[in-house]
């Protein structure tokens, strides 16, 4: 099985590919992880990635493919924040056809703006203990401390409402070629990110087993 899950910042894409993938014994491919290692362990395509984000770009087309490619398995995998682009999703394609699989599905998680600021902007971090809490869905039993070392909870610079919302903003306007992309092949289903991650798992696992 080959899925793509898409989705918006904040719609829960890595929380519910982490759980898909340990179910069907697939391989979880997030390009974000595979970025942080990478630049973490200063490995060539990590440094040339390490080039364009310090320079505040994003990372180009080819050589997220790479990233793709080195970790690309034939048992089947989930893909999480990849493609992002329809340049990216045509290299993915001709991967693929080399490799002999096709994609069987794309998913894209869907929810309403304000619901994903809400999301977003409502983490707060332990810096210390590395804790992460919610102020809507998993707060701290004292307001504004981190209940294993006492240590005032932080809100992460591209949490705040001033980032979030440009964020959104772009994400909506690069994704809508992509979605437009997948439709014409046919590939993709809408689901609703709306509640838990619970209903939005029932949903998911709905969907994939019909295909």
């Amino acid at each position: 099985m080959y899925y793509c899950l898409m989705g918006p910042p904040g719609v829960g894409k890595g929380t519910q590919a982490v759980f898909l993938a340990r179910k069907h014994a697939l391989e979880h491919i997030s390009t974000g992880n595979l970025l942080r290692e990478a630049v973490s362990k200063k490995t060539k395509l990590g440094l040339q990635a390490q080039d364009y984000m310090n320079q505040g770009l994003l990372v180009p087309d080819d050589l997220m493919i790479a990233f793709v490619e080195e970790v690309f398995s034939l048992k089947g995998f989930i893909l999480d924040g990849f493609p992002r682009t329809v340049p990216q999703a045509e290299a993915l394609d001709s991967l693929m056809t080399r490799k002999g699989v096709a994609l069987n599905q794309v998913v894209l998680l869907t929810l309403d703006e304000e619901e994903l600021i809400k999301r977003l902007t409502g983490r707060r971090v332990a810096l210390k203990s590395g804790r992460v809490y919610h102020l809507y869905f998993s707060p701290p039993k004292k307001e504004g401390l981190c209940d294993e070392t006492g240590e005032t909870l932080v809100q992460r610079e591209d949490d705040k409402l001033e980032i979030v919302r440009p964020r959104l903003k772009r994400y909506f306007v690069e994704q809508s070629p992509l979605t437009e992309y997948y439709k014409e092949k046919g590939l993709i289903q809408e689901i609703s990110a709306e509640g838990s991650p619970e209903e939005v798992r029932e949903r998911l696992e709905e969907l994939l087993n019909k295909n």
